[in-house]
């Protein structure tokens, strides 16, 4: 699933030892620790298309 940060918040990413980027990341949907920061409203998910738009020509 793709997550990025709720606003103003820094969340640490227990995989990759570092911060969850603003413009999010692709992390694994079953993981325990994802499931519940997004229970908790620490992240959201979003769609990753959405987050970067098609160039205009």
């Amino acid at each position: 699933m793709f997550v990025k940060p709720a606003p103003g918040l820094r969340i640490p990413d227990p995989q990759r030892h570092d911060i969850l980027p603003a413009d999010g990341r692709d992390v694994p949907a079953a993981d325990p620790y994802w499931q519940r920061a997004l229970r908790d409203g620490d992240v959201v998910a979003a769609a990753e298309a959405a987050l970067h738009p098609a160039q205009g020509t």
